[in-house]
């Protein structure tokens, strides 16, 4: 196949599928949601699935399933989400969030990188194929609803849909380039837990001059947040590294061969601050967070209000690392709170994800290297053990025995979760006439 042709027919394609960008689907908020499930069906039905089925039966917003026969005996399982987050601060963005905008080289639209965008670029794959072919394999899809509310519900349906979900490997969502344009195989996702802590210390707000007798409670959780972390931004938590799994030689390799551009990644995310580790490399496929997402305690209005807050709140999450135990984790900071003076202060639990990765030496990883060779050139692929970020990859790992990678359409300035999220239009043909190859390689490789 003629890349150049290829590519063309990706792009001609591509008014095909923007709907799906116009639609709403902020599972945070709950809206959308039936209408993009919907629209995703009648796409697999236009495509001539031989199965779809939308999955109600283990709660939680439905998950669209999707089954193609190839012409071969293999079975590739990919993973999307059609949920969005929210488009605010509106005022940061140069077009509509859900209007998709092309300007310049990259459209433009909320979800377009996190994830709607590599589901249409899997859409057109099938289009393509279904018009020159066939499919070289079987797929089948998995796309739930609730990735951005931190998929509650991805194990149960795993378990209880193992036989339909059945395959010989998985592709994720969510891959693409660095900051120095090498295109990423990543073979894993840390895990996450989302956590709020909450202290109150009078039944009302007081007068600020009692401040002189009467404990604040915005200090109370300030200090006792405080005593969670070490100047040198160490978690002091005892027992909070202790499960991390150390990393194989093949995986230290592997980190080594990573680019990370300092003045980049400072540029691309306007950082005021002097990073935080000496080894970000490392921190980010094996290290492990305490991220503070908000507080909010007393007046925050117009003018002046001199109070003495009665109760104050924090969001915070951490990032982990392999084989640590969110519900554990949370457990360690309650007990580390209680040990440091603080066990007024409760911790609530509110929801977590655990880490996996496929071996780097698997044979699936390996075909996808090789096919990334030849499409983007030797020198500008990377393999990556696991992203910094999160996703519901244990079950299937676990419950499914599958190798799993993620490849997609992103790069550096996407902007997921931000205003002006983005995909350039390059990288979308390149990721989409990448996973034509993979496909057709993987088919013919016995």
């Amino acid at each position: 196949m003629k890349r150049a042709t290829v590519e063309k027919y990706i792009l001609d394609n591509l008014h095909n599928f923007t709907d799906y960008l116009r639609i709403a689907s902020i599972s945070a908020q709950y809206k959308g949601i039936e209408e993009t499930s919907a629209w995703i069906v009648k796409q697999f039905q236009k495509l001539q699935a031989q199965n779809v089925q939308r999955w109600r039966d283990q709660g939680g917003n439905p998950v669209v399933f999707a089954e193609f026969k190839g012409n071969s005996n293999k079975t590739i399982l990919f993973y999307n989400h059609y949920d969005v987050q929210p488009p605010e601060p509106l005022a940061e963005w140069h077009s509509e969030p859900f209007e998709p905008t092309i300007e310049g080289e990259q459209l433009v639209a909320r979800g377009v990188c996190d994830d709607k965008g590599e589901l249409m670029s899997r859409l057109t794959m099938i289009k393509y194929f279904k018009e020159h072919g066939g499919l070289p394999v079987n797929i089948k899809f998995y796309i739930e609803g609730e990735e951005e509310i931190g998929s509650p519900h991805v194990e149960q349906y795993v378990s209880a849909h193992a036989a339909d979900l059945k395959a010989d490997a998985c592709i994720w969502e969510g891959g693409g380039k660095d900051e120095n344009e090498n295109f990423q195989i990543i073979c894993g996702a840390k895990g996450a837990v989302s956590f709020n802590l909450h202290v109150q210390t009078a039944a009302a707000d007081l007068h600020s001059s009692l401040a002189a007798y009467a404990d604040n409670a915005a200090w109370r959780l300030v200090q006792a947040l405080a005593s969670l972390k070490t100047a040198d931004n160490r978690v002091a938590v005892a027992g909070f590294y202790d499960d991390i799994e150390s990393l194989t030689p093949a995986e230290q390799a592997a980190v080594q061969e990573m680019d990370f551009d300092e003045a980049k990644v400072a540029a691309n995310y306007g950082l005021k601050r002097p990073l935080i580790t000496d080894n970000p490399k490392l921190e980010l496929i094996n290290g492990t967070t305490l991220t503070i997402n908000g507080i909010e305690a007393g007046y925050h209005g117009t003018g002046v209000k001199t109070i003495i807050p009665k109760e104050a709140h924090a969001k915070l999450d951490c990032r982990l690392a392999p084989n640590q135990e969110p519900h554990k984790i949370v457990q360690l900071i309650q007990e580390q709170l209680n040990q440091n003076g603080f066990s007024d202060v409760q911790v609530e639990y509110l929801l977590g994800e655990q880490a996996g990765r496929t071996h780097l030496d698997n044979a699936f990883v390996q075909l996808n290297h090789q096919v990334a060779k030849q499409v983007y050139g030797p020198s500008h692929v990377k393999l990556i053990p696991n992203m910094p970020g999160a996703g519901p990859i244990k079950p299937f790992l676990d419950k499914l025995q599958v190798p799993v990678v993620m490849t997609g359409i992103h790069y550096a300035g996407s902007h997921p979760h931000s205003p002006n999220e983005n995909i350039r239009l390059a990288d979308y043909q390149a990721g989409t006439y990448y996973l034509i190859n993979l496909l057709t390689a993987y088919g013919q490789d016995n």
